[in-house]
């Protein structure tokens, strides 16, 4: 008799991710860095780590259990990491508990990594921020092949819907990324589960015994995400009916796609549209399709040093009717001290 179906579930998402690993790493490595980063395997090295990151929660324990059940079987170590965020009274207890959960998973090494919350971009987007950094560092530190992340189809489907009501384009329509990572980590995280749902992975912890942890973050409303899952989306379904979460999943695919397209236009652009010193010409640039035009824009911002993440659709519409909409104004303002001001038919992006 073989697994429940929700466990058989889990564990197929996690070996064809573990399969796409171990494919990367027989990948040479190539100066568009499309590869995990941790560079090619051969005969005799260290078999690849592979970390999961567990908060406790059903969907990371059940992405634990099933990386500890078939990494060994294709031939790779697995690992676990869990954040101390240090927001909850306990939490350093909490975290305790999940390192000895994982260690009776057999996962090893498994540590606690403890970090300071900031305060930039609200509580939700600081936590975030330091998580990653957390998870950075010790993949850096213990030489980690990838890092697997519990977010499911609901979280995906959560993701698009504050998105949308950002009002940031079709990037932000796009959700989260089966593979994603920074510079020089092109493809260090995997999310196996962005086509299984937040039930299925619960179902599996329970067959299997698995004790979980309901953070309390999770169902309180002054977070915005929590007041989605737990307001918004019902909503939806009772208005719309069932089937909401699988559509907003297929749009963020199907986005992710229009928008790689795209970036990668953008991209090509560029170099068309810069002078012999490099400067961006306007002329050339009104020719662009927006879409395009907006993008090689938002490239242009971000090299000059504002940050990704704090640069937003409304920040590129104000850069843009210098191009589009000239009437002699002023520079433009952009976070991380950057400014855009046209000169004599140019873009000049800059750090203040």
């Amino acid at each position: 008799m073989g697994p429940h179906p929700a466990v058989a579930a889990i564990r197929l998402a996690v070996r064809r991710v573990l399969h796409d690993v171990l494919t990367d790493l027989t990948v040479p490595q190539t100066a568009a860095g499309r590869t995990s980063g941790a560079g090619p395997r051969t005969a005799g090295s260290t078999a690849p780590l592979v970390l999961v990151a567990c908060s406790g929660g059903a969907d990371s324990m059940a992405l634990a259990s099933a990386l500890a059940f078939e990494a060994p079987k294709l031939g790779i170590r697995a690992g676990g990491i869990t954040v101390d965020h240090g927001l909850q009274a306990g939490s350093d207890l909490r975290a305790a508990e999940v390192v000895t959960r994982m260690t009776a998973l057999r996962l090893d090494p498994v540590e606690s990594v403890a970090v300071r919350v900031g305060r930039d971009g609200g509580p939700e987007a600081a936590a975030r921020d330091a998580r990653y950094g957390a998870l950075d560092e010790a993949a850096d530190r213990l030489g980690a092949a990838a890092v697997l992340l519990g977010h499911t189809r609901d979280d995906q489907a959560e993701t698009v819907l504050l998105g949308l009501a950002r009002g940031s384009g079709i990037r932000s329509l796009s959700g989260m990324a089966a593979k994603s990572g920074g510079p020089g980590r092109t493809n260090r995280y995997r999310r196996p589960f962005l086509q299984v749902d937040r039930q299925t992975a619960r179902k599996a912890c329970m067959v299997q015994s698995l004790p979980v942890w309901d953070d309390p973050h999770n169902t309180d409303p002054a977070y915005t995400r929590s007041r989605l899952r737990h307001e918004g989306l019902p909503a939806l379904e009772k208005a719309l009916g069932k089937g909401v979460v699988e559509a907003l999943a297929r749009t963020a695919q199907l986005s992710r796609d229009d928008a790689d397209a795209l970036d990668s236009w953008a991209a090509e652009a560029e170099t068309g549209v810069r002078d012999a010193d490099g400067r961006l010409e306007c002329a050339k640039l009104y020719a662009l399709p927006p879409a395009v035009r907006r993008r090689v824009l938002r490239r242009a911002v971000v090299a000059a040093g504002s940050p990704a993440g704090s640069l937003f659709a409304r920040h590129i519409e104000e850069v843009d009717r210098l191009i589009t909409g000239w009437r002699g104004q002023g520079a433009i303002n952009l976070p991380g001290r950057v400014e855009a001001q046209r000169q004599g038919g140019r873009l000049v992006i800059r750090q203040g």
